[in-house]
């Protein structure tokens, strides 16, 4: 298991790898919001907002559930990082972006913070399957805020392969680390599994059975 985390230092324990999930998944999450925002012709301002919000959106959410600190609060890193981000993507022109360039790097995030929200809960003490259930919720929050406040269809209502690709990314993780498989293998293992689940997905149109009636 991980070791215990303590509220003024929680990512130290946690490992290398995790801690480069976290900022790989705040940093990609951050890149598709600020590409919603030039995608609807917004300002820098708004692509800097939505770049916040799709990158913090699920951490925060996953740190007033698992009683810990919210983690913007604390560091200004996160929030450095959104606003680079930003700055970076939304001047590009939108034809250097291939038309799926939003579902890829949201994939690649919704790996990277499936495992490291389920780490993060995990250390904190939560049990397994419940902070596997907070990876999920880390991974998939801030996507649906980006989307509902960009008032553009969610992922989740498009009956694709999403929340079912963190589940697998996070549930790997989890099961590994209960297992006693190393901190870093495990990471490694559970992102590498969600993220070909959902690219699967991106590129064949892969999907569950949904109700007809």
């Amino acid at each position: 298991m991980l070791p215990p985390l303590t509220p003024d230092l929680p990512l130290h324990a946690l490992g290398e790898v995790l801690r480069a999930l976290n900022l790989l998944g705040l940093a990609l999450f951050a890149v598709s919001g600020a590409l919603v925002a030039a995608r609807q012709r917004l300002d820098i301002v708004a692509a800097c907002f939505f770049a916040i919000l799709a990158a913090t959106g699920g951490g925060t959410l996953r740190d007033l559930l698992i009683g810990a600190p919210v983690f913007w609060m604390h560091d200004a890193l996160p929030l450095v990082i959104c606003l680079i981000v930003a700055a970076v993507v939304w001047p590009m022109p939108l034809r250097w972006w291939p038309t799926a360039a939003l579902d890829w790097f949201d994939a690649a995030g919704l790996a990277a913070y499936s495992v490291y929200g389920t780490g993060k809960a995990l250390g904190y003490g939560i049990p397994p399957l419940p902070a596997a259930a907070m990876g999920v919720v880390t991974a998939c929050a801030g996507g649906v805020l980006r989307d509902v406040v960009a008032n553009v269809p969610s992922i989740l209502l498009r009956n694709e392969l999403y929340i079912t690709a963190a589940m697998l990314a996070a549930g790997t993780f989890a099961g590994l680390v209960s297992l006693g498989v190393p901190t870093g293998m495990a990471s490694c293992t559970g992102a590498a599994a969600g993220f070909a689940l959902r690219g699967a997905a991106i590129r064949w149109k892969l999907t569950l059975p949904f109700r007809r009636e």
